[in-house]
């Protein structure tokens, strides 16, 4: 074993100038890989992470030995929302809330820093006066994001705030619970971010997964030719798969630590993502040590393994690999395998289970990879049988040749077309309040409606708000007008603040607050996911035809020895690649499309087909671009036909 860990180490320190290459481009793949991965697992810790922090502010009651009440409602300053938590203590043993040093006394408030800054920012009259005694602010552990707006107001257990019936709309707000303890539950908003965070894991794992893969089998004709040389001098199949394991774990391991230092070096920018309302804390994103010691070993796992899935060839028959036997065609099973995913998509709906959709959109992810070389391989066939120049030809001999070789090249941007299927069917349409009179609602669940608008008119006349207040029902309406400014709105809810004991004053873009900001998420998680897929696409692309060009050398040289012009032999590379991605990235936007038909909401929107447009673009450009900057490894590589040593 010595002995032949030892030779694998000198085979890969003696590979030579250009196999050394080889080896920095798996080192590369591997690297940028690890580094996308631990941002896409560390993304749902974070959100959970997010969740347990809010989870104080969503009680749930007791079913015994209550120790305080607690309620929640919304309040609005500058169109963003303010978390307001009254509080009331049932004895002396109630527990400190998250963030705070003490139980607030009665009548006095704890501001989050980013409130209490705001408070200082505006006039009085705007916001601070809805909080006449402010005790301190709330630390970190107190709050979702740095950037939230939360305020913890003390009352006393009769006190109206904690007595009078409010809403059980979630979106509103908590009506007063009696709890055991501020443990609280994940809110529905956090449980619908965490959701959304899986699937985008997945959309992004996947494709990272089979780059890293990929990553093993980069020069793999290299290798091939290498170890089947070993095996005719009397090497057995063991060693073999020794040395393969060993020479790959070692680039992979090396290539894995660099990319946790990249991450590492990334999550200053990455903490500026604005999700949620607000931006993250840098431990949110850091992943635990076990979950990045276990990173760090199922990324060279993966490409240790990957590499021996590609040794069958050469210990089942090293002459045929010596000898440049094609390999035997693949199997229409690999269709198969796609269409029976496929045929489960249709039984999904919103209310199906996330495990079960997040499983699905995996399986139909690794099918598309799966069925990728057996389509690239039909492709070759038919491209070379409708060649009418030599360059198409090359191209079709070739995909027929190495029909998984030319599928790595492009899968990248394919399995990106997935995503891009996937998520521009789904993305929401450009939704903005409606910019019409602003009213003011306060509900008044009990007592007379006609007392509490004399009220409210006097409150708006002595804050100089020009206001027409009217009773509705159960609401003391208060119209502002078209064309009211911010401040003289924020002045008109801190009048009515109080007006009814629990209430606050809201307008009807208040109540679709929560959904334009869960809409705006939706989109700018679309960019980021796009984001990573699209880099590691190019990525892949251009590590793949710089390693397909080293694998080709001696063929490349030798075509041109015979007088096969430059030009032909590059527009011959160029048709390898875009043909195929031509047809399978039509394919997977496709299948993504499909996979999302069961999740919309009404039609397609105009942001979907942008999103679906620019993919395709890039998608092209990416690739085009990967294929050019590998053009001067080409003439290079086939400046001297002679053969090489390594």
């Amino acid at each position: 074993m010595k002995a032949t860990l030892s030779l694998s180490w000198r085979l890969l320190r003696g590979g030579g100038r250009r196999g050394m290459l080889g080896t920095w481009l798996t080192f590369g793949a591997v690297a940028v890989s690890t580094a996308l991965l631990l941002f896409a697992v560390a993304a749902n810790f974070a959100f959970d992470a997010r969740a347990d922090r809010g989870a104080w502010r969503n009680p749930v009651a007791a079913t015994s030995g209550a120790v305080a009440i607690e309620a929640v409602r919304n309040d609005y300053v500058r169109d963003r929302q303010i978390t307001v938590v009254d509080l009331a203590a049932l004895g002396a043993n109630a527990p400190v809330p998250p963030g705070l040093p003490r139980f607030p006394a009665p009548g006095e408030a704890w501001l989050s820093p980013a409130l209490a800054a705001l408070a200082r920012e505006l006039p009085a009259d705007q916001l601070a006066a809805r909080y006449p005694k402010v005790a301190g602010q709330i630390g970190d552990e107190g709050l979702v994001h740095s950037s939230e707006l939360v305020a913890v107001v003390g009352h006393r257990p009769d006190a109206a705030a904690m007595t009078a019936p409010r809403s059980d709309d979630w979106v509103v707000g908590v009506a007063p619970t009696k709890v055991a303890s501020l443990k609280g539950a994940p809110t529905q908003e956090a449980e619908a971010y965490q959701v959304l965070a899986l699937i985008a894991s997945v959309l992004m794992v996947v494709p990272l997964l089979v780059f890293g893969g990929a990553a093993a089998r980069l020069t793999v004709a290299r290798r091939d030719q290498r170890l089947a040389a070993l095996r005719l001098v009397g090497a057995t199949p063991g060693q073999v798969v020794t040395m393969t394991v060993a020479e790959a774990v070692i680039v992979a391991f090396a290539g894995a630590l660099s990319g946790a230092v990249l991450y590492g070096l990334a999550v200053p920018l990455l903490s500026r993502i604005r999700i949620g309302g607000g931006t993250w804390y840098l431990a949110d994103l850091w992943p635990s040590p076990l979950v990045l010691a276990g990173v760090l070993v199922a990324v060279p796992l993966l490409v240790g393994l990957s590499a021996v899935a590609g040794l069958r060839r050469v210990v089942v028959s090293p002459l045929g690999v010596a000898k440049r036997e094609t390999p035997p065609g693949l199997r229409f099973f690999r269709v198969v395998a796609l269409l029976a995913v496929l045929a489960a998509v249709p039984m999904l709906s919103r209310g199906t289970s996330v495990g079960v959709i997040a499983v699905v959109i995996g399986l139909a992810f690794l099918c598309i990879n799966l069925v990728g070389p057996w389509v690239v391989a039909l492709i070759g066939r038919i491209t070379a049988g409708s060649a009418r120049r030599p360059a198409r030809l090359l191209a079709g001999r070739r995909l027929v040749d190495d029909p998984r070789s030319a599928w790595r090249t492009v899968s990248g941007v394919a399995l990106t077309g997935f995503v891009a299927g996937f998520l521009g069917l789904l993305s929401p349409g450009a939704f903005t309040p409606d910019p019409g009179p602003v009213q003011l609602r306060v509900a008044v669940p009990s007592g007379p409606v006609a007392a509490k608008v004399d009220e409210a008119a006097a409150r708006l006349r002595k804050a100089g708000v020009t206001a027409t207040v009217k009773a509705e029902k159960k609401l003391v309406v208060a119209a502002l007008g078209s064309g009211v400014t911010p401040e003289a709105i924020d002045r008109a809810r801190t009048a009515l603040d109080g007006l009814t004991p629990g209430r606050t004053p809201t307008s009807e873009a208040d109540d679709q607050h929560l959904g334009f900001q869960l809409l705006a998420d939706v989109g700018a998680g679309t960019v980021v996911v796009l984001s990573v897929s699209f880099l590691v696409a190019i990525a892949s692309s251009g590590i793949t035809a710089a390693s397909s060009v080293l694998d080709r050398r001696q063929t490349y040289a030798l075509l041109r020895l015979a007088g096969t012009p430059l030009e032909v032999l590059d527009r011959a590379r160029r048709a390898e690649t875009l043909i195929p991605l031509t047809v399978m990235g039509g394919g997977a936007i496709a299948v993504g499309a499909f996979c999302a038909v069961p999740f919309m909401l009404g039609s397609m929107s105009v942001n979907g087909l942008i999103t679906l447009t620019t993919c395709v673009v890039l998608g092209f450009a990416g690739v085009i671009g990967a294929g050019a900057l590998s053009r001067p490894l080409l003439r290079a590589v086939t400046a001297d036909p002679a053969p090489r040593p390594d």
